[in-house]
């Protein structure tokens, strides 16, 4: 039996293999060798003559073993598990110009953290589009990166007008954007919330700020790689979204990239250039866990 607690409430139950060889494979063990190590544990357990176990011990003898079988491995279980006992939600916020695979690295993150919650801004512009007429904010009618044709008064000549209709286009679904961090915090809901409209700058110092709202921005540098993926998301046969539409307007969403990389640099936000997928996923969880959770949790994982 397995002893824990939740909520300040104790709870027992049984050893499952199943469990704790899902939380390795979060920590990137393969399945198979996952499982085949939890049947060690279990074995292990049983050869000690342990019948009840505390959880912390039990997650202090996996990573013990694991650290003397497999590091890498070791050091992000230990870094899952650190994040995985704090009582806060999680609120992780990636944003980045369409494209740079905000939202293949947000799944991946919240299949790693065991976050079940995950929305696009492009849904919660979608739901904004339903109760705000086009005549009312004509810019988020349009794609991030076109919003500058909906602009009802045009730009001085020396503006950028892609720009200016972007940041229009932000500002207004960023209203949507924090009111879903707020609900998220206010029910103890973890959720990780990707897309364009997560620019530095744009959502609530008051929000961003708190050690559990951790934002990122991904990018990339290489314009051809940038085109890349676009060609790679078209191929895809649930694709609906056009190829010729983005290649058409490249050089308005490169701006955008550039803008993004701005903001965030003016707002001491981590830029990631996502090229591999795994680097980016550790890159991310490593800077939460800086921030995310009591030093108390670090010396438990780390002793």
């Amino acid at each position: 039996m397995v002893e824990g607690e939740v909520g300040g409430k104790k709870y027992r139950e049984p050893f499952s293999k199943g469990v704790l060889s899902r939380s390795l494979t979060r920590a990137e063990m393969d399945p198979d060798k996952a499982y085949t190590f939890a049947s060690q544990i279990e074995a292990h357990l049983m050869d000690e003559g342990v019948k009840v176990i505390n959880l912390d011990d039990l997650i202090m003898i996996v990573h013990e073993k694991l650290r003397e079988e497999e590091g890498e491995i070791a050091e992000k279980y230990g870094l899952w598990k650190r994040i995985r006992k704090c009582d806060e939600p999680l609120i992780v916020l990636i944003g980045g110009a369409s494209g740079v695979g905000t939202s293949s690295i947000a799944f991946e993150v919240a299949n790693r953290l065991g976050i079940r919650n995950m929305i696009s801004t492009d849904m919660i512009r979608e739901v904004m589009r339903k109760i705000v007429s086009k005549e009312l904010l004509p810019t988020i009618y349009e794609s991030s990166y076109t919003a500058y044709r909906s602009l009802r008064i045009p730009p001085p000549p020396e503006f950028d007008e892609v720009l200016i209709g972007f940041r229009d286009h932000v500002d207004t679904v960023s209203i949507g954007v924090e009111a879903v961090i707020e609900r998220a915090l206010k029910e103890g809901i973890s959720i990780v919330i990707e897309g364009v409209h997560i620019v530095p700058g744009f959502i609530s110092e008051d929000l961003v700020s708190k050690h559990n709202v951790n934002m990122f921005v991904l990018t990339l540098q290489d314009e051809e790689v940038h085109k890349g993926r676009f060609y790679s998301r078209c191929r895809q046969q649930w694709a609906r979204r056009p190829l010729k539409r983005y290649m058409d307007s490249f050089g308005a969403i490169r701006r955008t990239h550039k803008y993004f990389e701005s903001q965030a640099n003016k707002h001491h936000i981590p830029v990631i250039e996502n090229i591999d997928v795994t680097t980016t996923i550790d890159s991310i969880i490593e800077t939460i866990t800086k921030t995310y959770g009591s030093e108390e949790d670090v010396r438990k994982i780390k002793s």
